[in-house]
C-alpha cells in the first residue's frame, strides 16, 4: 500500500479546522426499514451480529460454547482475543463465521511493532477480521503520524486476508479529537469503524451511531458494541447507520429474530 502519511495528516487537518465540535442533531440519518421480527429481517439481522468472547476469564469449554452458538446461528464473526484465534478456527472450520481477533485491545496504547506482530500472527493463524485498537495515548498527544502510520502498515498487511475495524473507544476523547481520528483512520483505508464502549461504559447509541457516519461516509462500516440486549435494540443501532453489532446476547437476540424468544 503505497499512500502519503503527511499528505494524509494535511488533508485531515484541513477538514477538521475550525470544527471543535460536532451538533449530532442536525446530522443526516442513515437509516434501512425497521420491520418487526419474522417479517424478511431475520438473516439480515443475525448477519450483522458479532459473538464477542473478550473477557480475561474465558475458558475453553465456554469458547467451544461460542462457537456452538455463533455456527448455529451463522452470525458474522466470533471475536476473541488473539490466545484463542487458533482454537476458534478450528472449532470454527467448514462454517461462514469469521473469526475475529482483538489486537493491541483494550487501548491500543503497545508500541506499533508488537501490534503489528500481534495483527500478523493474527492472521497467520486464521483470522480473517481484525479489531486493531487506536492508541488512545498518541491521539492524546497528537501524535498523528503514529496513527496514521501504524494503520497504514496493517492496512498492507492485511490486504486480502483481513479486514480491518479501527477501535474507537470515542468517551476518551473532546469532540475535535474524535473528528480528526476519525477522519485521519477512514483516509488510511479501514474496512469498519469500531464504536467502542468497554472502558467508559456508556453503553451503545444511536446518536453515536450517527455522529460516526456523518464523519466517515458512506462507504466505511460501522459496529459497535455496549449492552445490546434486544432485538429492537439491534434495529434501531442498524437503521442509525450500523452495519455491525458486537455483543454477548447474541442467542437471545438471535432466538427473538427467528420469532422463537
Amino acid at each position: 500500500m503505497n499512500m502519503d502519511i503527511e499528505k494524509i495528516i494535511r488533508e485531515v487537518t484541513a477538514q477538521v479546522g475550525g470544527h471543535s465540535t460536532v451538533d449530532v442533531t442536525n446530522m443526516p440519518v442513515f437509516s434501512q426499514t425497521i420491520t418487526a421480527a419474522g417479517a424478511g429481517v431475520t438473516a439480515d439481522v443475525i448477519g450483522k451480529l458479532e459473538h464477542s468472547m473478550l473477557n480475561p476469564d474465558l475458558s475453553v469449554a465456554k469458547l467451544e460454547e461460542a462457537c456452538q452458538i455463533a455456527r448455529k446461528y451463522g452470525v458474522a464473526a466470533l471475536c476473541v482475543s488473539p490466545y484463542f484465534v487458533p482454537r476458534a478456527v478450528e472449532m470454527l472450520r467448514g462454517s461462514n463465521v469469521a473469526v475475529d481477533a482483538a489486537v493491541g485491545f483494550p487501548h491500543g496504547a503497545i508500541s506499533s511493532a508488537a501490534k503489528i506482530a500481534e495483527a500478523k500472527e493474527c492472521i497467520r493463524n486464521g483470522a480473517t477480521e481484525l479489531d486493531v485498537a487506536i492508541n488512545i495515548l498518541a491521539v492524546k498527544a497528537e501524535c498523528w503520524q503514529d496513527v496514521a502510520s501504524e494503520f497504514m502498515e496493517i492496512m498492507a498487511l492485511a490486504m486480502g486476508k483481513a479486514k480491518v475495524k479501527a477501535v474507537f473507544e470515542h468517551c476518551l476523547y473532546t469532540e475535535e479529537e474524535k473528528v480528526k481520528t476519525l477522519s485521519l483512520v477512514r483516509s488510511c483505508g479501514v474496512d469498519f469503524i469500531k464504536i467502542q464502549n468497554m472502558l467508559s461504559g456508556k453503553g451503545a447509541s444511536c446518536d453515536d451511531v450517527r455522529f460516526v457516519r456523518n464523519i466517515v461516509g458512506s462507504t466505511v462500516g460501522i459496529k459497535i458494541d455496549g449492552g445490546v440486549k434486544t432485538l429492537a435494540f439491534t434495529q434501531e443501532l442498524l437503521a442509525a447507520g450500523a452495519t455491525r453489532i458486537g455483543l454477548t446476547a447474541t442467542a437471545k437476540i438471535a432466538e427473538e429474530a427467528l420469532g422463537r424468544a
